[in-house]
């Protein structure tokens, strides 16, 4: 099973998950063992799959790290918290969580755009 960890040590997901706005990033770094990635490809290959069918997704892309890493990065992107919250609390999704592996860590962590100048917008 996935073991969670906070990505920012002030600002927990279940803090986050209460938030009333609209469109929100998830940024999801797993990390686990390199002999354990085909699991956890399997593990999110599933999720991901049940995740879209969900009211409120809009995309996914998922990313590895190179030279033989054991560290992913998800981003994943909703029409709001409340539908990524209706999503991620659901206890069918939940159920799914023990067929990640033993070393899988996840940190979910929900962002906004921000908008600079000139670099890029909202």
């Amino acid at each position: 099973m996935v073991t969670f960890v906070e990505m920012d040590e002030g600002v927990s997901i279940q803090d986050q998950l209460k938030d009333t706005g609209g469109p929100v990033v998830l940024i999801n770094k797993f990390t686990v063992k390199p002999e354990e990635a085909d699991r956890l490809l399997e593990a999110w290959t599933a999720d991901a799959a049940w995740m879209k069918r969900q009211p409120g997704f809009i995309s996914t892309q998922l990313h590895r790290g190179i030279a033989g890493s054991g560290t992913f990065l998800n981003y994943a992107v909703w029409e709001s918290t409340a539908h990524f919250r209706e999503a991620f609390s659901n206890p069918e999704f939940r159920t799914k969580l023990v067929h990640y592996p033993p070393s899988a860590v996840a940190s979910p962590h929900l962002f906004r755009k921000v908008a600079v100048p000139n670099i890029c917008v909202a």
